[in-house]
């Protein structure tokens, strides 16, 4: 059976490891976190906790990296002296790229980036994952179905995982804050929070699915909640005032650059 590895213990690694759990993945589960973040719900999950970053990655055969962007490189450094070229190392730091890792544990070293987002919590994830060079096409296959217990996975070349994490990975945060807005609206005019809450949450819902399924254009879904001269015209007249496309174009412009930035 083959053993995967968490370096770094937190949020995301969690969310991974219970989608494991709870689809019965066919592997064994190691971890270690310099802070032990989350051990005692990982221990419940069945992973085995080790005392050191070197001793996972000499017993494991998949090297998931869970660690912040900022700290990858003193990571790396220090498995160094215990990596071997047939294992594999996956990464879901933001910005890190299979050049910056092959950098520090060598060319030949196999490698599968992936962006995660916080929804693999609930099993609901949207998960964007690139191949590197020297992975074979089984040990791929293995690491995609290893997220795929948590969620969507769409496969794309690695230049545009940068890209991708305004789509995916950011996203969630602001689609939150612009949910933000609705609920504050209802405050305002007295509607119960867990109402607007509800209705709002089954309108996302509903609408990702016609974004999905309902085979038309954006342009057209938007004109058919549209009546001339009615309610939500008034509303979209407010948001192309202001850009609101424009800013969201900005706003995965940013992000983008910020995770280039987190790799050099």
């Amino acid at each position: 059976m083959k053993k995967v590895g968490f370096i770094g213990t937190g949020t995301m690694a969690k969310a991974i490891v219970k989608g494991l759990v709870s689809s019965n993945f066919e592997a064994e589960l190691y971890g270690y976190d310099l802070n032990k973040n989350g051990y005692e719900i990982l221990q419940e999950c069945g992973v085995k906790l080790l005392e050191s970053a070197n001793e996972l990655v000499e017993l494991c055969n998949f090297v998931v990296l869970a660690v912040k962007p900022q700290n990858m490189a003193e990571v790396l450094q220090q498995i160094k002296p215990s990596f071997e070229e047939s294992k594999v190392v996956v990464s879901i730091a933001a910005g890190i790229s299979e050049e910056f890792v092959a950098s520090i544990l060598g060319d030949q070293m196999k490698f599968v980036r992936v962006m995660p987002n916080t929804p693999l919590l609930l099993s609901c994830g949207a998960i964007a994952i690139s191949r590197g060079r020297k992975i074979s096409e089984e040990q791929f296959d293995f690491v995609k179905k290893m997220f795929e217990t948590g969620g969507v996975v769409c496969t794309i070349e690695e230049e545009q995982m940068n890209d991708i994490i305004a789509i995916n990975g950011s996203s969630p945060a602001f689609i939150y804050l612009f949910a933000k807005g609705f609920l504050n609206f209802a405050k305002k005019r007295s509607i119960k929070p867990e109402v607007a809450l509800q209705l709002f949450c089954a309108s996302l819902v509903g609408s990702a699915a016609m974004l999905e399924k309902g085979n038309k254009s954006i342009d057209s879904l938007i004109a058919d909640v549209s009546s001339k001269g009615g309610t939500t015209v008034a509303g979209l007249s407010v948001l192309e005032e202001f850009k609101l496309t424009e800013i969201v174009e900005k706003t995965c412009e940013k992000t983008a650059a910020r995770a280039v930035e987190l790799a050099n």
